[in-house]
């Protein structure tokens, strides 16, 4: 009983027992073996939704592939994103290609966190061509391909560098042609370039043209609307990123709140509260206040935002400005009964108790007394 490449135990030309779903048993050979499988299955009748469905398979949604090779006019390199993979494939086949497959030979293979790079230095892409002569044409270069390593092990960028390319058309039809001098002299020619059909190469050169109109295109399905409209507005908007680049995120700061004119003033109590200028950092746990002589305005401090339901950086306090009704302006606050009377102070609050009279203390040991 034959089996298929979807069978668990597949015996490949490239190993046995290989499962197509387990990565860790999948070598990057072996996708190459099935992208050719894919390909072979090709009918006449497959459409573009055939080949997108095919580049899914086996790229990336943001892979890219790159062609370099040399022609007369000098070198030649071609990169196309994604979307442009699917139309690259089906012009191999409308240039007059019957099959197309890819032969790998002494790879090596690297691996990283997410990926799998292979680097093949004798890669040969093999193409049929049947118009107008049955031919046989073997490109050969260097494929450098980047896999990642999921379970659908996509290709993430091809990287296609062609070096030479030979075009082998069979004895049997250069015996059948010998005496036609003009079949002959059409044998003679080739058919492609670097391995590549006309129609391939155009299509490449419109890929220039076509990678960045992919913006517009995109605008014209997305709005509806007409190409000289999306060209305008996709000229503007680059326009206003080159005049005013976005500025850069800043991060948030703690906002704090500042007296405006303020001088400094201290006053110490017996309780170790201590006040300082509007603003400050406070290191005591309880409320205290902030009296200046020089303002009529009373500062009332809050408790730090640590102890409360609002967490910060920094130990700050919520500073309130109340009105000072008891400030007399001829003597300020040298009366010491305005000053206990002042709305601001609690029932509590040790500014309401008056300090003890200054009076002399008397050593334990007096000096002792000069005679008389």
């Amino acid at each position: 009983m034959s089996s298929t490449p979807h069978d668990p135990f597949y015996s490949s030309p490239f190993g046995p027992f290989y499962r197509r779903h387990t990565p860790y048993m999948v070598q990057p050979e072996y996708r190459i073996y099935e992208m050719n499988k894919r390909l072979q299955s090709r009918t006449e009748d497959s459409d573009n939704l055939w080949w997108d469905a095919f580049a899914t398979e086996f790229f990336e949604d943001d892979a890219t592939l790159t062609l370099s090779f040399c022609l007369e006019d000098g070198p030649k390199r071609y990169t196309i994103g994604r979307t442009l993979i699917p139309r690259y494939f089906s012009t191999v086949f409308e240039g007059g290609v019957t099959d197309l497959y890819y032969i790998l030979k002494h790879s090596k293979e690297s691996y990283h966190n997410s990926s799998i790079t292979v680097d093949c230095d004798q890669c040969a892409m093999v193409t049929q061509h049947g118009k107008p002569m049955f031919t046989k044409v073997c490109t050969e270069g260097r494929l450098i391909l980047e896999f990642t390593f999921d379970d659908l092990m996509r290709i993430k960028t091809w990287h296609f560098t062609i070096r030479q390319y030979r075009e082998l058309v069979p004895r049997s039809i250069l015996a059948m042609h010998a005496q036609d001098p003009q079949v002959l002299d059409q044998l003679s020619k080739n058919i492609t370039r670097m391995g590549l059909t006309n129609f391939t190469l155009n299509y490449l050169r419109l890929c220039v043209i076509l990678e960045p109109m992919q913006e517009l295109m995109s605008r014209h399905k997305t709005y509806n609307l007409s190409p000289r409209d999306c060209l305008k507005t996709c000229l503007f908007q680059k326009w206003q990123r080159m005049v005013a680049p976005p500025e850069p995120t800043r991060q948030p700061t703690t906002k704090r709140r500042k007296r405006k004119n303020s001088t400094s003033s201290t006053s110490n109590s017996s309780a170790g509260n201590t006040t300082n200028s509007a603003g400050s950092k406070k290191k005591t746990p309880a409320a205290s206040l902030s009296l200046s002589s020089q303002v009529p305005d009373v500062m009332v401090v809050g408790e730090p935002t640590l102890m409360g339901g609002e967490f910060g950086d920094e130990d700050e306090r919520l500073i309130t400005r109340l009105e000072n009704t008891q400030y007399d302006a001829a003597n300020g606050m040298d009366d010491e009964e305005d000053f206990n009377n002042s709305p601001a102070l609690g029932n509590n609050s040790p500014w309401n108790s008056k300090p003890p009279a200054t009076q002399e203390t008397k050593s334990e040991n007096p000096p002792p007394q000069a005679s008389q």
